[in-house]
Parts: C-alpha cells; sequence; structure tokens
C-alpha cells in the first residue's frame, strides 16, 4: 500500500513537470510562427511572479501618488497640515477683530462721554485660601496701595506728572497740524471738567477740514453730540469733530490734510448753538488743540 502511495504521489508530480507544446500556427497555411515548450509547474510560477509584481506595483503607485485619495479611508497627506494652518491664520483674525472693535468701542464711549468699561469679567475673590498668611507691609507700601485705590479706575483722563506731558508735547510739536476751522474759541479747554477739547464759533455752513491725513474711524449721530466724525492719524493722534450739522465721510474713508469732511452745525442735546467742538488725543490722552494749532 505504501509503495502505491508513493507511486500515486510521483505520477502527480510528474504531471506538473510534463512538457507541453504551445505551437502558434497562421490559419490559412498552418504554417508554425511561434513555440514555447511548458510545464504546469512553470505556467504556475510565471503567474503567481506577476501577480506579485502587479501587486507591488500598485501598492507603490497607491502610496506615492494622488490616486490613493480616490480610495475609501485615504485622506490628502497635506490636509492635516492645511487645516492647521487655516485655523491659526482664523485664530489671528478673531484676535485681531476683537482687538478693533474693542478699540473701535472705546472710541465711541470717548466721542459719547461715557466712562470706558472692561469686558473681561472681575476674578472671583479668593482671599480666604490665603487667610492665616501674615504679612508684615511696610510704610511705602501702603502709602502706594492708598493712592491707586484712590484713583478713578476708569477715568479718561489720566493724571501724569509735568515732566511726562512735557515730552508728549514735544513728541509731537513737530507735526504741522491743518485748522480744521477758522473761528473764535469760546470754551477753552478743561480736563477737569471733562472738557476735553475747544469749541470753535464760525459762520453758518462753514466747512469743517482734516487737520492731518488719516483713516476715518467713527462717523455716526450720537443723541448727546449729534453727528460726530473721529479719524485716526499717525503717531497715534486722534482728532475729534462733534455737533456738524451734516458728515461728509464714513467710516473707513482715508482723508487728507485740509481736506472738507464735515459741515459746522449745532446736533446734539449738548449743543449751545452753530459751533464745532474740537477734540486732540495722543496716546489716549486729551491734549490741548490751542498748543498746536492756530486757530
Amino acid at each position: 500500500m505504501a509503495r502505491e502511495k508513493k507511486v500515486r504521489k510521483k505520477k502527480r508530480w510528474d504531471r506538473w513537470r510534463d512538457k507541453y507544446r504551445l505551437v502558434f500556427m497562421t490559419d490559412d497555411t498552418l504554417e508554425e510562427r511561434f513555440t514555447f515548450r511548458l510545464s504546469r509547474l512553470n505556467v504556475f510560477i510565471a503567474l503567481g511572479t506577476l501577480t506579485i509584481v502587479l501587486i507591488f506595483l500598485t501598492s507603490i503607485l497607491i502610496a506615492f501618488t494622488p490616486l490613493r485619495e480616490y480610495i475609501p479611508g485615504y485622506t490628502n497627506v497635506g490636509l492635516t497640515r492645511k487645516l492647521y494652518v487655516l485655523q491659526m491664520k482664523a485664530d489671528s483674525i478673531e484676535r485681531d477683530l476683537n482687538r478693533k472693535e474693542s478699540y473701535i468701542q472705546n472710541i465711541r464711549d470717548i466721542i459719547n462721554g461715557k466712562d470706558l468699561t472692561e469686558d473681561k469679567p472681575l476674578p472671583k475673590d479668593t482671599s480666604h485660601r490665603y487667610s492665616d498668611i501674615k504679612l508684615k507691609r511696610s510704610v511705602e507700601d501702603s502709602l502706594l496701595r492708598l493712592e491707586v485705590e484712590n484713583q478713578s479706575k476708569y477715568s479718561l483722563y489720566k493724571m501724569e506728572s509735568a515732566e511726562t506731558v512735557a515730552q508728549k508735547k514735544a513728541s509731537i510739536g513737530g507735526v504741522l497740524f491743518f485748522s480744521p476751522l477758522k473761528g473764535i474759541v469760546t470754551n477753552e479747554f478743561n480736563p477737569a471738567q471733562k472738557h476735553f477739547g475747544i469749541d470753535i464759533v464760525a459762520k453758518q455752513n462753514e466747512a469743517v477740514k482734516a487737520v492731518l491725513d488719516g483713516t476715518v474711524i467713527f462717523s455716526n449721530w450720537t443723541l448727546e453730540t449729534g453727528y460726530v466724525i473721529a479719524i485716526q492719524h499717525t503717531q497715534n493722534i486722534i482728532s475729534i469733530y462733534k455737533h456738524n450739522s451734516a458728515i461728509l465721510k464714513k467710516t473707513g474713508d482715508v482723508v487728507k490734510s485740509g481736506e472738507p469732511i464735515a459741515i459746522v452745525g449745532e446736533t446734539g442735546e449738548l449743543a449751545t448753538g452753530p459751533h464745532l467742538h474740537f477734540e486732540l488725543w495722543y496716546e489716549g490722552n486729551p491734549v490741548n488743540p490751542k498748543e498746536f494749532i492756530l486757530f
């Protein structure tokens, strides 16, 4: 029996190695063109090798070409990086937009004579956590704390030393301002009474002109000061024109020095007659326009 099994197994193996002839002949003359000697084993090895090569080439084609994006489950390799860059840009734009909106809102509050308010909520009181800590404060520290506590937190006009004020005036003293209006000054600059500009009386329908080149950052109607226009200039200088009868520019317009921007009027509840209320701000602090401009 064992010998018969070996014989049968050998015959099966011999069948894989049996030679066959593959002949290509012409149909008309039966002339032989090509002849190949093949066996089952050779055909199997050739087909297996061809299959492996095709699988290898297909894998390379999918891995290193954009064709992989058409296969479900594969994504663009650079898509994640692009999304990250776009997200960073969006965050930067959002932060910049929030700063600009806060800046414009502060300008509006200044124009309307309101106190500046903080957008961020006040932190919670956590002093109870440190109630058992004992610290000795010096006399100088106590005086400093008292001075800071007594200062007006939301005051529009920040009291500064005479030296600081002199330095700021000198820094903008070389700027050549154009007179916004020719007229008579009837109300002087008095920050102690929250009058951060001067009042100029002029002829009816007189044109109000820009004092410097800049960009209009506010152009609208307010209840107290009527038609108001504010212009942002270089060197952190802002000029504000109130109580106009008409506004000739809109927010975002670029104006030149001496260009008409409004018409003198008496709009607003605080107006006492046709005049221009003109304010000049430098680095967030009001300055006396008469020290830099001849009216």
